[in-house]
């Protein structure tokens, strides 16, 4: 039960950010369902390996270049799935800014309604 919801949770995460982030859109609900999915996998696959690469970037911005990381996953997952869409860099680093705040208000829910 907890899988799907936090499927679900990221989903919505990804709507969120492609209502509010300009340069960033999601056509649908199920766009955004295949989009968690991808995204899930990219972060289990390729993140950790561009993290280790970045690593010297990363402790010098103090973990901010990991928003330029995230971006670039959702550019990579853009390129798999049909009706996701980031137009440039700065659109990338906005909403994965916005699906990680999202997602972290939602987590806390999803914590809350497991008590």
């Amino acid at each position: 039960m907890g899988l799907l919801l936090t499927w679900l949770f990221s989903a919505l995460s990804l709507l969120v950010a492609s209502y509010i982030v300009p340069g960033f859109r999601i056509d649908s609900f199920t766009t955004a369902l295949l989009a968690a999915v991808v995204v899930g996998l990219l972060n289990m696959v390729i993140r950790p390996i561009l993290l280790l690469l970045t690593l010297p970037i990363n402790l010098l911005t103090l973990g901010l270049f990991t928003l330029v990381i995230n971006a670039i996953i959702l550019w990579l997952a853009s390129l798999v799935v049909v009706g996701m869409r980031v137009d440039g860099l700065l659109s990338g680093i906005l909403a994965a800014a916005v699906i990680s705040l999202t997602s972290t208000i939602l987590s806390h829910l999803l914590g809350d309604l497991k008590k």
